[in-house]
């Protein structure tokens, strides 16, 4: 599958600091994580630093599938709103996915000051707007829910937020959220767990599973093999290719880079924001004074039609970044497609689709995906050790 078109952000910005091997050899290893992107990275740092032995592999060069494409907003709110999932899921397991997100983004904060990485993360306000009156209600009982279970919220009126250069009715204020490039920290969770022994193959593509007196085998296209106990996957939107289960419905959506300004404009030093359109708009500032936005979201059908949009789409989008922000002249430097997949209750996937098995899956589906792999770093050990863990009960498959 094709999850991007090509003029996406981050590799730009980067370039290519770290090349890895392909498997050029038959191999044995007690674990395999397959995807290296942020979610298999954040999952490779957790098995290294718990001591395990693992071999990393990716189809492509490392970090080039979703987390090239992602725009990185590091938020606790899930794509539906915690009132909504209350009554969808259940007390404990809406408010426990809230405050886990929450709780993930500072982990991550101390996963970047451990290794070290300059991947730009800052902790900035959310702000959850809505543009038309009509949302104002369904806004309010948000700000109620998160009010009342512990959440550090503020209600903005309309003068409040035109005095931030924000055009719009009403918004929730939130204490957590954050920022930071993708796609560098995931190349140096990577280059970290290098260091402490994994090894990491790109370019390498797993074809077929076979499985003999409890192992699996991995075979490459270029009929290598790893040999191995387990195997986590890593591989986001793509595992709907491996999986039997249908979990996620596919989305085209699509993301702006302005040229960089001389200096962040104002409603952007502290804040990120998304609002309540469905699909929703979001936008946030970068560490070289750009301004990121993204939405526009479509029924994926295939990757040519996906693109064949993206003009319109930026069209689109300049105006919508308009309306909400009419002080700020928003000139295009970059755009991109991307691919995503929203979940019936917007939740994660953890664990085995196949208790007997050995397979093992972390789907950090929809726009918590970064939040939602940081999650998935507390109960992956379960899912190995085969013992219970209270997110392989909420995320599991099947469900």
């Amino acid at each position: 599958m094709k999850l991007r078109s090509t003029e996406t952000f981050w590799p730009i910005k980067n370039a290519m600091d770290t090349s890895y091997p392909s498997l050029d050899a038959d191999i044995t290893t007690p674990v395999l994580i397959i995807g290296g992107g942020i979610t298999g990275a954040l999952i490779a740092y957790k098995l290294i630093s718990e001591g395990k032995k693992v071999v990393l592999v990716d189809k492509r060069d490392i970090c080039n599938g979703s987390t090239a494409a992602s725009t990185a907003l590091l938020q606790y709110e899930i794509d539906i709103s915690l009132h909504e999932l209350i009554e969808k899921r259940g007390f404990e397991c809406a408010v426990s996915s809230y405050k886990n997100c929450e709780k993930a983004i500072f982990d991550l904060k101390k996963i970047i000051d451990t290794i070290k990485s300059d991947c730009q993360f800052e902790f900035k306000k959310s702000i959850y707007f809505c543009s038309l009156k009509k949302d104002i209600p369904f806004l309010q009982r948000e700000f109620k829910a998160r009010k009342e279970n512990g959440f550090k919220v503020k209600w903005l009126e309309e003068t409040d937020l035109k005095k931030q250069g924000l055009n719009a009715c009403a918004a929730i204020e939130s204490e957590s959220g954050a920022i930071m490039d993708p796609y560098k920290l995931a190349h140096d969770l990577l280059k970290y767990c290098k260091q402490k022994g994994m090894l990491i193959f790109d370019r390498t593509n797993i074809t077929e599973f076979k499985y003999l007196k409890g192992k699996i085998i991995a075979v490459t296209e270029n009929g290598f093999t790893i040999t191995t106990e387990d195997i986590i996957h890593c591989t986001g939107y793509e595992s709907t290719e491996t999986l039997t289960e249908k979990v996620v419905d596919l989305k085209s959506t699509y993301a702006l880079t302005s040229e960089s300004f001389i200096e962040i404009p104002n409603p952007f030093k502290n804040a990120i924001y998304w609002n309540t359109s469905e699909p929703y708009l979001y936008f946030r500032g970068t560490s070289d004074n750009r301004i990121i936005m993204g939405g526009g979201d479509e029924e994926f059908h295939n990757a040519e039609k996906r693109d064949k949009l993206l003009h319109r789409k930026e069209t689109y989008l300049l105006k919508q970044f308009e309306k909400c922000f009419p002080d700020i002249n928003y000139k295009l430097d970059y755009s991109w497609a991307g691919t995503f997949g929203e979940t019936q209750d917007a939740l994660p996937y953890f664990g085995k689709p196949n208790p007997k098995k050995n397979e093992h899956y972390v789907l950090g589906f929809g726009g918590n995906g970064i939040t939602f792999s940081v999650m998935a770093m507390n109960s992956i050990i379960a899912s190995l050790n085969d013992s219970q863990h209270p997110d392989l009960k909420f995320y599991k498959f099947n469900r």
